[in-house]
């Protein structure tokens, strides 16, 4: 059993990247529901109304799609030297940049399919402006009712050639447990679930089906309830966005689904995401062979071909 280690506190935030910038601003603002908390050059800064962090979701101007990096927060400054050290050990280091307007200076670093990482820990809490603030002091915004109106980040899942390096070098680099995977039967890993505290997974990885590297799969931001993700799907349908899959239930960790592509192409989910937690110390990673996924998602939705060819950015680029 690995021992559990909480150097690294949680999934802090997504640069994501688009091609149509103004076209994905607003469909993250006006029908996903995210506010804007910032802006550079380059980038807006978006977060869901209960994220405390400035921002979760970084959107930045490109001649592509897919991400740009995938930030985490360490519990602790000593937290973040000890994972640097331990991150430059196995190799993979890039080194350090100064931040943004979210966040002080962070570590980078590449995962074996050269996605990019990276570990901070000063970090800028947002501050409501007067129209925003809520009613109750443990909130960091009001509920603004604004289009699906998602809660919080929840998780993301990248694509990778081979998801069995990730399994191995994920929990040395951010010291996370394997809570799931997909054994499959050429002895390959179709997918691996993993998480840095007591939620079920932050990220997952699943193996890409074609012969690229470093792509994204999407990204996802939790609601409250079933009955607000059944609005969600409403909300999408009468703004022309298309949906891809669901709503349904997946079987794999459980979460209620709806994926759907934001005007540049990045898949984007809405999930009700928060009944399920590990608090079990000595968990055992769930393993499900390829005739389990076979049966489809929980309740017989077979899964589509798209969910394991559709990333970004697309395959050429």
């Amino acid at each position: 059993m690995q021992e559990p280690c909480f150097d690294v506190a949680h999934l802090g935030h997504v640069e994501l990247l688009t091609n149509k910038f103004e076209e994905s601003l607003d469909f993250f603002v006006n029908v996903y529901g995210l506010t804007e908390s910032g802006r550079d050059e380059t980038s807006a800064y978006l977060r869901a109304f209960d994220d405390y962090e400035f921002h979760t979701l970084k959107l930045t101007r490109s001649d592509t799609t897919g991400v740009g990096h995938i930030a985490y927060r360490t519990s602790s400054e000593a937290a973040l030297q000890r994972r640097v050290k331990a991150i430059e050990e196995m190799g993979c280091g890039i080194g350090w940049v100064e931040g943004d307007l979210g966040h002080g200076r962070a570590y980078r670093f590449t995962d074996p399919d050269g996605h990019v990482f990276e570990l901070y820990y000063d970090t800028k809490k947002y501050v409501a402006p007067e129209g925003e603030k809520p009613a109750l002091k443990n909130i960091a915004q009001r509920y603004h009712g604004r289009g699906a109106c998602v809660r919080r980040i929840d998780h993301l899942n990248l694509l990778a050639s081979d998801v069995s390096k990730i399994k191995e070098w994920m929990p040395k680099a951010l010291g996370s447990r394997v809570t799931e995977m997909i054994q499959l039967d050429n002895g390959r890993l179709g997918g691996c679930w993993f998480t840095v505290n007591n939620k079920t997974y932050d990220i997952a990885y699943t193996e890409d089906h074609t012969d690229a590297k470093g792509r994204f799969h999407h990204v996802t931001y939790a609601v409250d309830q079933r009955e607000d993700l059944l609005r969600a799907a409403d909300i999408f349908l009468e703004n022309g966005v298309f949906i891809e899959t669901g709503p349904h239930k997946h079987a794999v960790q459980g979460t209620f689904f709806l994926y759907v592509y934001e005007p540049a192409g990045n898949r984007v989910e809405v999930a009700n995401a928060g009944a399920r937690l590990i608090l079990q110390p000595d968990w055992e990673p769930v393993v499900w062979t390829e005739t389990d996924r076979k049966k489809g998602q929980a309740w017989g939705l077979q899964t589509i071909k798209s969910f394991h060819t559709h990333g970004t950015p697309p395959v050429g680029e």
